[in-house]
């Protein structure tokens, strides 16, 4: 008997499309069955479509038959309605004939196909590595932006822009296996800021004074050996916007791609990149992150614009504090949008905060069962960000709590504290008296 079996190829095809896999065969011996087998990746075999064998649904196959003189030809279609991520792999069709000859003898063929289902990215974030984290005028920070895309098969093509220009970038290796996250400070030398220096304090060479912090040397070529500061510097300590270490020169970025698997078959693509920040041309600098995958029609991108903190809003509840109330002190926006994360640090001027402590850091500040003696005392919260830092302040104003009886005892609940010092004074007059 003859028997021939061919699938014809497919395209990569999209989550959610239709797709119908052809199984075209000629014969001219007696059909014994067909069925369609998908193949898994330890493979194994599991029975999709047949016909000849009991179970299956005859309205499932689709058949096509054209006469010939000897050769009957026959096309078996197996339709997929939506095509999703787990239909990827490869596609087996079986035909068995009978011979022509004897019943007892079955001729046997197949022919297989590789489905590629391809998925278009599901989401895309543009992030700040190390954040919150402080602005310094004091040294050269690196600054890293991380662009997160999931949901891609395969691992999508993922680059930088700046304020709409693509960026011309140094790609770094990939970590070794086992050495945990990359830590991007290492790749400059962090030098002091001298304009907070008195000059006698810088000529002295105090350690961490006048000189580069740290003494690792960074890798070759991802930062300049800056020249030793010579400008002479007053006595009194000069106040500038920006420290010295800052240059106008365009900055030399660094980019790595990393992609991992997902157990539902995507990936999710890491891409970051690395520059030594400016503030003052970095502030209000737009980085877009683009993607291009091949089942995107166009670049799937996000956005970022880095600006330091401006104008923080505080609010302080209750509006009308009284005594043994606890008093939340908020900071609720800024009057611009911020990027990335700010770090607050509170601090109470003139004294320490009521719980002992110098500082609190945080959104909100909570003063617990507020005494009298807080009435018109001073905070401060600092909002600052790698790009720039900002002060605002608010005085709280206690008021006389009526449920509190007013009596002997002062703020504290304290009644020796009075008698005591009456008692003192008293003895001292006697002895004054007496002396006389």
């Amino acid at each position: 008997a003859y028997l021939t079996v061919s699938i014809e190829p497919l395209p990569p095809v999209v989550v959610g499309d239709a797709v119908t896999l052809k199984c075209n065969f000629k014969t001219d011996g007696k059909m014994r069955e067909i069925v369609w087998y998908r193949v898994s990746g330890t493979g194994a075999s599991s029975l999709l479509l047949g016909t000849g064998t009991r179970g299956h649904q005859a309205a499932l196959l689709l058949w096509n038959r054209r006469s010939g003189l000897d050769v009957l030809l026959w096309c078996l279609l197996l339709s997929l309605p939506e095509v999703r991520i787990s239909d990827n792999g490869p596609y087996e069709c079986h035909v068995g004939i009978y011979d022509r000859a004897t019943r007892e003898k079955v001729v046997l063929a197949s022919g297989n196909v590789f489905l590629n289902v391809m998925a278009p990215p599901t989401s895309i974030s543009v992030l700040a590595a190390d954040t919150p984290a402080p602005f310094s005028r004091y040294q050269a920070q690196n600054f890293t932006l991380v662009c997160v895309v999931s949901g891609g098969k395969p691992a999508p093509l993922v680059y930088f822009k700046r304020d709409g220009e693509p960026i011309e970038a140094t790609p770094l290796p990939e970590p070794p296996a086992g050495a945990g996250s990359w830590a991007p400070r290492s790749l400059l030398h962090r030098d002091l800021d001298d304009t907070k220096v008195p000059k006698s304090l810088a000529a002295e060479g105090q350690p961490g004074l006048g000189q580069a912090l740290g003494t690792a040397e960074p890798p070759r070529g991802l930062a300049a050996e800056r020249d030793p500061v010579t400008e002479a510097i007053p006595e009194t300590v000069v106040s500038r916007e920006f420290p010295r270490w800052v240059h106008v020169a365009e900055p030399i970025y660094y980019f790595r791609h990393t992609h991992a698997p997902v157990s539902d078959g995507t990936v999710e693509a890491r891409a970051t990149l690395t520059w030594t920040l400016n503030p003052q041309i970095d502030n209000e600098a737009l980085f877009s992150c683009e993607v291009k995958h091949p089942a995107l029609s166009m670049p799937m991108q996000s956005e970022v614009t880095l600006v330091a903190p401006k104008g923080p809003k505080i609010t302080m509840t209750p509006t009308r504090a009284r005594v043994g109330d606890t008093v939340r002190i908020l900071v609720q926006g800024f009057q611009n949008e911020v990027f990335p994360e700010p770090l607050f640090t509170w601090t109470r001027v003139g004294s320490r905060l009521l719980d002992g402590s110098a500082e609190h850091d945080g959104k909100e500040l909570v003063l617990e069962r507020v005494p009298a003696e807080l009435n018109g005392s001073m905070y401060r919260c600092t909002a600052q960000n790698p790009l720039g830092s900002t002060d605002t302040h608010t005085r709280l104003i206690v008021f006389e709590n009526p449920n509190i009886p007013r009596g002997p005892e002062d703020s504290n609940g304290s009644l020796t504290g009075h008698c005591g010092f009456r008692l003192v004074l008293a003895l001292t007059l006697t002895v004054i008296l007496e002396l006389t």
